[in-house]
């Protein structure tokens, strides 16, 4: 594994952007305008049709909308935007739409809308291992995607990983999709360990991912083979941790799944010493802190 320090492409994508392509975009609460996220400048035109409610210019778009009117409000822009194929892959899915500066919920809407607002939203990733007799990781399970997914069909992933939807914490999420993606009861989960979490802001297809991605751990016995229950996955492998890292820093994962495998080698050491100083250094900008199991969210 001595070239791996050279790859991670994930890392670099994480944060990448054109800083001129959005706008901010913000929610008028409060009697001042808060930070929410940040809305492509070819899609100003498109937002005009909500004046005065949205106030649109090139400095940014600004909500003028009372707190208990703005779920209806996104509701009919957002099913409108779908219509013009401006937010697509919709899940009916809520989501919240928080204050980037205090995390204050200003209001919840449709998970597809929120890459075309540039709203922060919450992930949670789980690496599920199997240790070796000296307790240390050996092996680690590694999802395919379904090619029927609507971001990142086929490619790799961790076990468990999936959206954090309004009203649940990413510790609650991963736990939920440890049964829908792999099978996995919750005795089976009650080992679940926290990792860090990490900072991804970047352009992506359907517009902007800002995610606070929460990683977490999981020991699994010798023998229990996770099964997919939701179709989202067309194959599940037992690798070699050498072999599943080597996928990762070559870019055959998501962007999210790679930082999150990246992350478990460096706590665990899996790395040699030389690589991991590289890798820490190129990834310390993404680390936000260590992931919760238990507490107030977000």
């Amino acid at each position: 594994m001595t070239t791996l320090a050279a790859g991670w492409p994930a890392i670099e994508a994480a944060r990448h952007a054109d800083a001129g392509a959005r706008v901010p975009f913000r929610i008028q609460d409060g009697g001042r305008p808060r930070p929410v996220g940040s809305v492509a400048r070819r899609h100003l035109g498109a937002l005009a049709r909500w004046r005065p409610a949205l106030r649109c210019d090139d400095l940014g778009v600004t909500l003028h909308c009372p707190a208990p009117e703005r779920v209806d409000f996104f509701a009919e822009v957002n099913q409108r935007l779908r219509t013009d194929g401006l937010i697509v892959a919709w899940r009916d899915e809520t989501y919240a739409v928080p204050a980037l500066d205090d995390g204050t919920l200003l209001a919840t809407f449709e998970r597809a809308a929120s890459r075309f607002w540039g709203s922060t939203t919450f992930g949670a990733h789980c690496n599920g291992y199997v240790a070796g007799p000296d307790g240390r990781p050996s092996h680690l399970w590694i999802a395919r995607r379904s090619d029927s997914k609507p971001t990142d069909p086929g490619m790799l992933d961790n076990l468990v990983g999936g959206g954090v939807p309004h009203g649940q914490s990413p510790a609650a999420c991963v736990q939920r999709e440890g049964w829908e993606e792999a099978g996995l009861t919750p005795a089976q989960m009650a080992g679940l360990q926290p990792g860090r979490r990490l900072r991804v802001a970047r352009d992506i297809p359907e517009g902007f991912q800002l995610e606070d991605v929460s990683a977490y751990d999981l020991a699994l016995p010798p023998g229990l083979v996770p099964q997919n229950q939701d179709g989202e996955v067309q194959s599940i492998t037992c690798m070699p941790v050498a072999e599943a890292l080597a996928l990762a820093a070559a870019g055959a994962m998501t962007v999210d799944a790679s930082l999150v495998t990246l992350d478990f080698a460096l706590r665990h050491q899996l790395l040699p010493t030389a690589e991991a100083a590289v890798l820490v250094a190129r990834a310390a900008h993404l680390w936000m802190g260590p992931s919760r199991l238990a507490g107030d969210f977000p």
